[in-house]
């Protein structure tokens, strides 16, 4: 692709298009992730991808802490039960979550995940 060509694709682009694609490439860095979109449900599987949202469920019996988590090809709700909070998971976050993938109500989630914050 030429330079001329190059810089008119990098014009016209959109600042979340651009986003997801560096956020693409930085999952596709992780050693044995696979990308949101291509997952399999009701298998482990393992997920690179950054905090799009974060919403509390207080409840008095069982509260919830939810995070949508996006790879620049798909999201997924991973949910964490009896949490409030959970440090350094913030709007932005880079994270690695390994857990199983299942549907509910036509969203993709995951329940309760082994969590690692990346830098």
């Amino acid at each position: 692709m030429g330079a001329f060509r190059r810089w008119l694709v990098r014009l016209t682009e959109t600042d979340e298009a651009r986003l997801d694609a560096g956020i693409r490439d930085w999952a596709e860095s992780i050693p044995g992730s696979i990308r949101i979109g291509q997952a399999p449900l009701r298998e482990r599987v393992k997920i690179a991808g950054v905090i799009r949202r974060l919403t509390v469920f207080p409840t008095k019996d069982n509260e919830a802490l939810e995070t949508v988590v996006s790879d620049g090809t798909g999201e997924v709700i991973v949910r964490f039960t009896g949490r409030r909070a959970i440090g350094g998971l913030t709007l932005g976050t880079r994270v690695v979550v390994q857990g199983v993938l299942g549907e509910q109500h036509g969203r993709v989630q995951m329940m309760n995940p082994v969590l690692e914050l990346t830098a």
